[in-house]
């Protein structure tokens, strides 16, 4: 059983700072992209960023200079620095991995980000 493990959520103020991680592990050959992506109440998933292997990485245009994605390949743990937030930046994110082995995406159980007065 694979599992994504995220932490790192949680009530922030505007122009404040919070850093996600998600670590997965279990019976996994192999991890190729990494990333996050998030769900506000009422509106789709989409896309926040997005991390390869070799470390290259693509960002939602919303938070390409705010946020930061990076990876530890030994620990198999994306992270996620959020920088500047926004109240629009409140969503449930999730993390996801694809596996190097088969084809699909694993995906965590989602943690919340609040960006509040």
């Amino acid at each position: 059983q694979v599992q994504l493990v995220e932490s790192g959520g949680g009530l922030v103020q505007p122009g404040g700072s919070l850093r996600l991680s998600c670590a997965a592990s279990g019976s996994i050959s192999g991890i190729n992209a990494m990333g996050w992506s998030r769900q506000a109440p009422g509106k789709q998933r989409e896309l926040v960023a997005r991390i390869s292997s070799g470390g290259s990485t693509n960002y939602a245009d919303s938070v390409k200079v705010r946020f930061t994605i990076s990876r530890d390949n030994a620990k198999n743990t994306v992270y996620l620095q959020m920088n500047s937030l926004k109240p629009e930046d409140t969503a449930v994110y999730y993390c996801f991995a694809v596996p190097a082995a088969t084809k699909g995406v694993y995906w965590g159980q989602g943690t919340q980000v609040t960006v509040s007065s």
